[in-house]
């Protein structure tokens, strides 16, 4: 599988388990595969939703700061990485 780095963490709210992320490469749609990976991180998921402003949208463009519900606690700087199967 290759995965292609597509942004970064900017912040996680543990309470709601949602990651902000800074996209920086490249888009991302609900229904790909994610793997955030940093210094204590290492986690991949689908990705089921993403919202911009607390509304969802159907893709998240080079740009954008979106929020996405994720399974395992993650960190401010952590890359994120779009898996391609």
């Amino acid at each position: 599988m290759e995965e292609r780095e597509i942004g970064v963490v900017a912040h996680y709210f543990d309470r709601i388990m949602v990651a902000a992320i800074k996209i920086t490469k490249e888009g991302l749609k609900p229904g790909e595969t994610i793997r955030i990976k940093g210094h204590s991180t290492d986690f991949s998921q689908a990705v089921d939703s993403i919202q911009i402003d607390k509304k969802p949208v159907p893709e998240a463009k080079v740009g954008d700061d979106i929020g996405i519900k994720v399974t395992a606690h993650c960190r401010e700087k952590d890359v994120v990485y779009k898996v391609i199967q």
